[in-house]
């Protein structure tokens, strides 16, 4: 079905009024809470992004991208991607994120940052495991208490993932080619039964969430990244190891091939 599906750039009205409708879709937020059509046609129209995935004349997924600038390197943040339900487990996200990777790197950007809800492992294992991106911050509460359905009334603590687009990391893994980083690494713990508590207890939940936010602000200061998601005989663990071995580990793999 995905090979019916052609990603490109958003450029009339009426692509970016629907962005703002399946962004009413997919996270059910209220309208003060939505990104309004006008955030998506200033995006497009000084150096961000705003790609659609289209099956013929619909849109059925979407990412908005603004432009970023930090220590005098430019970069993109991307604020939302989302899938229509009937589409979703078909590769439109992938799609979309290289398509996205492609675009920027035309045109020399080399970064793209996003933010993920750690609670979410299927978004984790796809932005570490499938996409190679990496985490060094944590950001509690970032967007404040929402509306939305998906939210369930918790705190919005986010990881910061970072795609570093033509690092040796990031090609191996959107390639199918990635190995684990040999040396010191420690876990972060993820139970088995979240699905079942997301549903039914909130307060489990808000429990586990303050056990990551706390864990995850301590191992980052202490100089390690989040690069990866793993089966552990309980349940998912976190895989961080020291952010030094993860860029040492890329130089060394760029200077053998």
């Amino acid at each position: 079905m995905s090979s019916h599906i052609v990603v490109r750039k958003c450029v009339e009205l009426s692509e970016f009024q629907a962005c703002v409708q399946m962004q009413r879709e997919v996270w059910g937020e209220s309208d003060l809470e939505l990104e309004p059509v006008t955030g998506f046609i200033v995006a497009a129209n000084t150096g961000g992004q705003v790609l659609g995935a289209f099956d013929g004349a619909s849109l059925v997924g979407y990412t908005l991208a603004l432009v970023g600038f930090r220590d005098g390197v430019v970069f993109l943040h991307s604020h939302h991607t989302g899938v229509h339900q009937d589409y979703r487990d078909l590769g439109v996200g992938r799609m979309l994120k290289l398509f996205q990777r492609e675009e920027a790197l035309g045109r020399g950007i080399r970064l793209i940052q996003w933010t993920f809800d750690p609670l979410e492992l299927r978004n984790a294992h796809f932005n570490l495991n499938r996409l190679g991106a990496i985490c060094r911050q944590y950001k509690p509460n970032l967007y404040g208490i929402t509306t939305s359905p998906l939210h369930r009334g918790l705190a919005t603590d986010r990881l910061l993932a970072e795609w570093q687009l033509d690092s040796p990391r990031v090609i191996a893994a959107i390639n199918g080619l990635s190995k684990p980083i040999a040396g010191e690494s420690v876990g972060i713990e993820m139970p088995a039964d979240l699905e079942r508590w997301k549903q039914s207890d909130t307060d489990r939940v808000k429990r586990l969430q303050d056990r990551l936010r706390a864990e995850f602000t301590e191992c980052f200061s202490r100089g390690y990244a989040a690069v990866g998601l793993g089966e552990t005989p309980t349940g998912t663990a976190y895989l961080l190891v020291p952010w030094n071995d993860v860029k040492t580990d890329a130089k060394t793999e760029a200077k053998t091939k």
